[in-house]
């Protein structure tokens, strides 16, 4: 029989090597699953805008912030709230430009075009004279907060400008 300190030795060098066994396995696991450069993981965003037209660099940048994750082909939603309600009428649409951040209008066009959706809060609306001719052929409707909460729980990202 062996003695005890060489019986040890033996089943320490055992749990070393299955140690390392399970955590190079575990690693080759981790490296097969994770996508590879190019097909990156689709996503869901929530871009939540508070702010009125006259701040348009923020205004125009949570618009681009959506256009650009539609073009990279993730899913989005935008919830305008308060102010930013107003957004979404031809007249601010055409005149709010950001600086460095691009015009309003032609991000909305692209986030139009690709799929974006739009939900304006119905009590912001109705505080501010919005009505169903401001939003009549865009891809957009009036919602309540539930909406708001519903699509946070539902995002895998949420951005708030």
């Amino acid at each position: 029989m062996k003695p005890f300190s060489q019986l040890m030795k033996t089943m320490t060098t055992r749990r070393i090597l299955l140690t390392l066994f399970a955590i190079v396995w575990m690693e080759a696991i981790a490296h097969a699953q994770a996508p590879t450069a190019g097909t990156a993981q689709k996503m869901k965003f929530l871009i939540h805008i508070t702010c009125a037209p006259d701040n348009a660099t923020k205004a125009a940048l949570g618009f681009l912030v959506a256009k650009t994750a539609l073009e990279e082909g993730h899913t989005v939603a935008l919830f305008l709230a308060g102010d930013a309600v107003t957004l979404l009428k031809d007249s601010e649409l055409d005149k709010v430009v950001g600086l460095g951040t691009g015009k309003l209008r032609d991000h909305y066009e692209s986030i139009a075009k690709a799929g974006g959706r739009f939900y304006l809060s119905g009590m912001s609306s109705k505080a501010r004279g919005l009505t169903d001719a401001d939003i009549n052929g865009k891809p957009a409707e009036f919602a309540l907060p539930t909406v708001l909460v519903r699509l946070a729980a539902d995002s895998d990202r949420l951005f708030t400008y």
